[in-house]
């Protein structure tokens, strides 16, 4: 049985705000002020509600309360389609503009639209081919199917312009199980665009439970990310994407050999700050506004490695962890007209724009062990 909350959070806005869970807007809507969700508007550049409800399912409740939420999740995916309003097809038309009261064709260019409100999602050339949400998204069910793992969400965010669905690995990972125990919690995102701007991607992304920490899989050469472009060979290049995420499992398996390794290998304050250098080098050329910025960046990391140690021991594991939780939850993220900072950084994390620092940083702390 579902439960659809949407009416229930706003019935159950004043306790939120009494809580300090949320805080109401000048516009009426609601913003989170708690945790990592900090900042996130409900119903602004968000969950899409073109349809009168949050496009939302997940296997537990959300934040803010909205969507349909199924205790446990489910196997099917036209359940989960349809159960996130995501269920719709998108179709290409010309694209025209009025032209001193005439009506014209703009050759060559046209509207991606959804068949179910009309709206127009973007604009896009004559190679593009939609790929629609199901036959984006079905290749996730053979690995539920074989895997006997359940669709943890899905939704619809900017009105549809981007949809997502995740699914959660069979078995969580241990880094050092005779040591710290860190536990994490596997799970593999696929995003779709209707936009023309960004291809349909897949990302694997590992979760720590404890501190609510996303990051993007760091290995070195180790595939974490497949994207997908809107063409007609679309459907061949989605097959290899099912294929390669099979494997993520052993890719798991290896990163967690690695990341057991540095969390027994000792870090010294020094290796930690002469990391930061190399992954910042400084500009001789800055001005002083940026320089002050350098060294509050540097002392912020400083600060952050040594709560980090005094948790799990001052290791190269605890420096990795400080510089993946500065970059995915820290580091300023510039929000867009329509976009807060938060919606920034949670889309930073899912497209990798760190992942060449984070793995930069994995090998040096890899080579700490034979230094």
């Amino acid at each position: 049985m579902s439960i659809d909350v949407n009416t229930q959070f706003f019935n159950d806005r004043s306790a939120r705000v009494t809580e300090a869970r949320a805080t109401r807007r000048d516009d009426g809507s609601y913003e989170a002020t708690v945790g990592y969700d900090r900042g996130e508007v409900i119903g602004r550049d968000g969950l899409d509600t073109s349809l009168g409800t949050a496009a939302l399912y997940s296997s537990v409740p959300a934040w803010h309360g909205l969507g349909k939420v199924i205790p446990g999740g489910i196997s099917d995916i036209d359940t989960v389609l349809d159960l996130a309003g995501i269920d719709f097809q998108v179709q290409r038309v010309p694209a025209f503009y009025l032209w001193n009261g005439e009506l014209r064709q703009h050759q060559g260019k046209f509207h991606t639209v959804r068949d179910d409100t009309g709206a127009a999602l973007g604009v896009v050339g004559g190679v593009y081919e939609p790929i629609q949400n199901r036959s984006g998204f079905e290749f996730l069910q053979e690995l539920v199917n074989d895997y006997g793992v359940v669709w943890e969400s899905a939704g619809a965010l900017r009105d549809g312009r981007k949809i997502f669905v995740c699914i959660r690995l069979p078995r969580n990972i241990a880094v050092d199980a005779a040591g710290i125990n860190d536990e994490i919690v596997p799970f593999i995102a696929v995003i779709n665009s209707h936009d023309g701007r960004s291809p349909l991607s897949a990302v694997v992304t590992p979760w720590r439970p404890v501190c609510g920490n996303t990051e993007r899989f760091a290995v070195r050469d180790a595939y974490s990310r497949w994207t997908v472009r809107h063409t007609k060979g679309a459907g061949d290049r989605i097959k290899e994407a099912r294929r390669a995420l099979k494997l993520s499992i052993a890719y798991y398996e290896q990163w967690a050999v690695e990341e057991t390794a540095l969390a027994r290998t000792d870090c010294a304050i020094d290796e930690f700050d002469r990391l930061v250098g190399e992954l910042w080098p400084p500009d001789d050329d800055a001005s002083p506004r940026t320089r002050r910025a350098e060294e509050r960046r540097r002392d912020l990391l400083a600060d952050m490695f040594t709560i980090e140690s005094q948790n799990i021991g001052r290791t190269a594991y605890a420096a990795e962890r400080t510089v993946t939780d500065y970059l995915d939850h820290v580091a300023p993220r510039r929000p867009g007209k329509t976009m807060t900072e938060e919606i920034a950084r949670a889309t930073a994390v899912m497209e990798g724009v760190d992942d060449q620092i984070k793995s930069k940083a994995h090998g040096r702390l890899m080579a700490l062990r034979t230094a």
